[in-house]
């Protein structure tokens, strides 16, 4: 441990007797001879090799800590290490299996197989939309009559004039309620009145300051006969109020009105020009009298690129596999190289992709030109293949996927057992991060271990270097008191 040799400091003693006994044997000016330990009586001075030469202190503790802490240390740095590796592997795993999943979810969605165009001939008459209950054909759309909404105006008068007391009762349908009446109400305020209604079932006052004076205008929030209103005054109301009812309540050139269509020769009824039900899973905005044509066809290309979609997906999964475990290519190995959750998730993947879909009349992924090539990647889907199918038959080609034997649905499935919360590599995740925090806790308790063992010798090198200064003091005291005697001796 030390620096110092022990045989160093004994021949430094043994030198200083020599010396003192040379000195003492010798008569007045006569030379002696050296001695073993190198001191010439005839030189006049003593040298003591090692005594006093100082010591590193520092250099050695920490040298010696290092030393004793090393193979700890290495093996906590390389268990840390191994983990951290696995926790970053199974989160690249993790991560390329939600992708795939998220390209199995566009694959099972009900809108992706069930996807039509609708389009009008003539979109200055109507314009259509589209479920997914839709029906593919082509419809004759003839329009006569457009939905409106019912508008009344009362007459003139001047905007300051009250109109005088009571209570107005407004309804639409069954629905009705009641406005009560100031008798120094304007028009604006019996506007405010019905507007401010908590009850109103759908009556719209609007106050129209025109070139005569001012009239208020009554009109049906929707279009519709059965949304026209009716107006009444009571009884008790002023002579006033009841002649405002009475002109809100009779009919004039604005009353409520149905939608009027045919599709295809069959007459159809609608409140509101939005008209739906009466072609299932489309909507018909009408927009003006007219005959057309509708036209309702299905819509593979959110099909196809859902397909498209799950082959992109699973190559790039077969990229991030060959990565963390074995590239056959290049013959590298990955962080995940016979791990068994890697392991596990190839074999779960594989079993499902290889097998047919049961009951299916496609059966196989081949049959729409998908195949699996030499590297473990798939081929793009024969688009002329896939059309076929999804013109022939788009739900077996929905039920290939989206069915309950589909690849989509078993494949989404058997992913969810290692990528849900908890599945297995949350489990595995879980489990490293325990040890990580482990390694940790033995981490602090071997620097607390090193940090008594570095105290300890701190104090045991001090020890020796004061140790050591002081035998370097006696050392050059005695030399120098050993050279005044032998001066003095070879004097005489």
């Amino acid at each position: 441990m030390s620096s110092v040799s022990p045989t160093s400091g004994n021949s430094s003693i043994t030198d200083l007797l020599n010396a003192l006994g040379g000195s003492s044997g010798s008569s007045g000016g006569t030379s002696g001879t050296t001695n073993s330990g190198g001191t010439s009586s005839s030189g006049g001075s003593l040298s003591a090799p090692g005594i006093g030469s100082g010591l590193d202190v520092s250099a050695i503790v920490t040298a010696l800590v290092n030393a004793k802490k090393a193979p700890a240390q290495d093996q906590i740095d390389s268990k840390t290490n191994q983990i951290n590796g696995q926790l970053n592997a199974l989160g690249s795993l993790n991560s390329a299996l939600t992708a795939l999943q998220a390209a199995l979810a566009k694959l099972t969605s009900a809108s992706t197989f069930s996807s039509f165009d609708a389009n009008v001939a003539d979109d200055t008459i109507a314009s259509a939309t589209t479920l997914t209950n839709a029906v593919p054909g082509s419809y004759d759309l003839k329009v006569t009559q457009l939905a409106t909404a019912q508008k009344r105006t009362s007459d003139v008068t001047p905007s300051d004039q009250a109109i005088g007391g009571g209570t107005l009762t407004i309804g639409v349908g069954s629905n009705s309620f009641n406005v009560s009446v100031a008798d120094t109400a304007t028009l604006a305020d019996v506007a405010s009145a019905i507007n401010k209604a908590s009850n109103n079932p759908g009556v719209v006052a609007t106050v129209i300051n025109g070139d005569n004076g001012t009239q208020l205008q009554l009109s049906s929030s929707k279009t519709g006969v059965a949304n026209a209103f009716t107006i009444s005054a009571n009884a008790t109301s002023s002579d006033g109020l009841q002649a405002l009812a009475t002109q809100l309540g009779t009919p004039g050139q604005n009353e409520a009105q149905d939608a009027k269509l045919s599709i295809d020769n069959i007459p159809v009824t609608s409140a509101s020009n939005n008209v739906t039900g009466a072609l299932n899973g489309v909507t018909i905005a009408l927009t003006k009298t007219g005959d057309t044509t509708l036209n309702i066809t299905q819509d593979n290309s959110a099909a196809q690129t859902a397909i498209q979609g799950f082959v992109d997906a699973y190559n790039t999964y077969n990229s991030a596999v060959q990565s963390l475990d074995y590239n056959p290519s290049t013959k590298a190995v990955g962080a995940l190289f016979g791990d068994t959750t890697m392991e596990s998730v190839e074999r779960s993947v594989s079993s499902v992709l290889s097998g047919a879909v049961k009951g299916n009349s496609i059966g196989l992924l081949s049959s729409l030109g998908i195949t699996r090539n030499p590297d473990g990647t798939l081929t793009a889907p024969d688009s002329d293949k896939l059309t076929a199918a999804l013109n022939s038959d788009p739900n077996a080609v929905q039920d290939l996927f989206a069915g309950p034997n589909g690849y989509a649905t078993k494949l989404n499935a058997a992913l969810d057992t290692y990528t849900s919360s908890t599945g297995i590599i949350a489990s595995r995740t879980s489990s490293l991060n325990d040890t990580l925090t482990q390694l940790g806790t033995q981490q602090t308790a071997l620097n607390n271990r090193m940090q008594q063992y570095q105290d300890q010798l701190q104090k045991q090198y001090t020890n020796l270097d004061t140790l050591m200064s002081s035998l370097n003091n006696t050392s050059s005291y005695l030399t120098t008191a050993l050279a005044q005697l032998q001066n003095s001796g070879n004097s005489k």
